[in-house]
């Protein structure tokens, strides 16, 4: 049965949007709580974001993967591998981009390994660099294992991660930041200097051994898009999508207690509870979109941003950073400022006491400024495929 599911669409970007939006802020300090990752434990809407992004990808997965299966081993390797490459290369290059900083004493080359600070250098993984990797995982092992293989696989991964975690890690408290094994294996296999160091240690929340459950939500995705196309639109496959949410985020939260919920290292209650909550927002668009026909411009905002979802992903990454390079005193305030730094000082900040509201703000002209360019590029049927 081939038909076209427009709430898939609309779900993919507004997944992209939100994503956009969670990493434009106006200040890191000055953020609404929903937009702010858990500290540790715990899930903020802000952390539903990427494993919904990672749901959508097995979504999309589920329509293509058929042709790549029909056209042969070859053919699928050469198409996944090189994906995944290019998708994994691009992350990279963002985390390298300008490739100079400034310093004291003007621009400098921002080295792999910083000579002068050897614990600081370029980070190596980050947000496309772990959906290269799991969707590079999540293909070979849908590909060869079939769906109950992967059925099995996932299981596997979900309840072996829980064990490594447990018998790995620090026995006061195996997961905490601290206590986390992972934490030891990315630090062995990537080198301290490139890691993230947001946490105030040498920890990086896209780690290798985070990134074995990530495949998991790919998975997912691609047995929930799988299900949707082979039932077509009834309400027999929009009902069991709903008792399928249900009974995931009864299983996520009932791990949580044992396993925590924590988007940071990833763990399997977080995979299951995320998921969970992945299709019942799906199944509700569903049911909007495909049923009541509820359309109009707010699908149409979405769904533009998901024709172009890595594309304009990466443009809101290259444009803070190429304008960060732009240096200029700002003449109210006499110190150093840049374009972007400069319209959230003088234009969103002043609109309100409350320093989240300018902050929120900045956020919303960000996302309305990659509207603008998504919907250009819709318009002229222009569409950057990776």
């Amino acid at each position: 049965m081939n038909q076209r599911f427009y709430a898939l669409d609309v779900f993919r970007g507004a997944t992209v949007a939100l994503m956009i939006l969670v990493n434009n802020p106006g200040s890191w300090s000055h953020l609404y709580k929903p937009l702010a990752h858990a500290n540790w434990h715990g899930c903020t809407p802000t952390d539903l974001v990427f494993p919904f992004f990672l749901f959508a990808v097995g979504n999309a997965m589920a329509f293509v993967l058929p042709r790549l299966q029909a056209a042969g081993q070859q053919a699928f390797l050469r198409k996944v591998l090189i994906r995944s490459l290019l998708i994994f290369g691009i992350g990279l290059f963002l985390n390298w981009f300008p490739f100079v900083k400034w310093t004291d004493s003007g621009l400098a080359f921002k080295h792999w390994v910083d000579p002068q600070h050897p614990e600081n250098g370029v980070r190596i993984l980050g947000v496309l660099q772990r959906i290269a990797l799991c969707y590079l995982f999540a293909a070979l092992i849908l590909y060869y294992w079939k769906p109950r293989g992967a059925w099995l696989a996932a299981c596997i991964i979900l309840l072996g991660y829980w064990a490594l975690c447990f018998t790995l890690g620090n026995p006061a408290d195996p997961y905490s930041l601290q206590g986390y094994f992972g934490n030891s294996v990315d630090q062995q296999l990537l080198g301290i200097p490139h890691l993230y160091k947001g946490e105030g240690v040498p920890f990086d929340p896209e780690g290798i051994t985070s990134t074995l459950t990530g495949i998991c939500q790919v998975v997912f995705g691609y047995f929930v898009g799988q299900y949707i196309l082979q039932k077509g639109k009834t309400y027999e496959m929009l009902s069991n999508l709903f008792v399928a949410a249900g009974l995931l985020l009864f299983t996520g939260l009932t791990w949580d207690l044992l396993f925590p919920i924590n988007k940071k290292i990833w763990t399997s209650s977080y995979v299951l509870y995320t998921t969970g909550l992945a299709i019942m927002v799906l199944s509700t668009l569903l049911f909007l979109i495909e049923f009541k026909q509820v359309k109009g411009a707010w699908t149409r905002f979405f769904d533009v941003f998901g024709k172009n979802a890595l594309f304009i992903f990466m443009i809101s990454a290259l444009v803070p950073k190429g304008l960060s390079l732009v240096r200029f005193t700002d003449a109210s305030t006499g110190e150093g400022s840049n374009p972007l730094d400069w319209f959230y000082t003088h234009v969103c900040a002043p609109v309100s006491p409350d320093p989240r509201a300018g902050s929120f703000l900045f956020a919303l002209c960000m996302i309305l400024f990659y509207w603008l360019i998504v919907y250009w590029l819709d318009r002229k049927k222009i569409y950057i495929k990776v």
